[in-house]
């Protein structure tokens, strides 16, 4: 299973699962990952450690 911020591949066993009212889940590997996105309400492809974000560059470099 991948953290749905950054990821980062999380080990069995380990994580935080956010389950929110309408019944869907939210996999973070980290407390960081989940205050990134719930309360700072960040975009992943904006923050510079996340895989989103290198492959939103990579595109806009035009491939390279």
């Amino acid at each position: 299973m991948k953290c749905d911020f950054c990821g980062k591949e999380i080990s069995k066993g380990t994580g935080i699962t956010f389950v929110r009212k309408e019944g869907t889940m939210t996999h973070f590997c980290s407390r960081k990952c989940e205050q990134n996105t719930l309360k700072l309400k960040r975009k992943k492809r904006r923050v510079p450690w996340t895989q989103e974000y290198h492959k939103e560059k990579k595109i806009r470099q035009g491939g390279q």
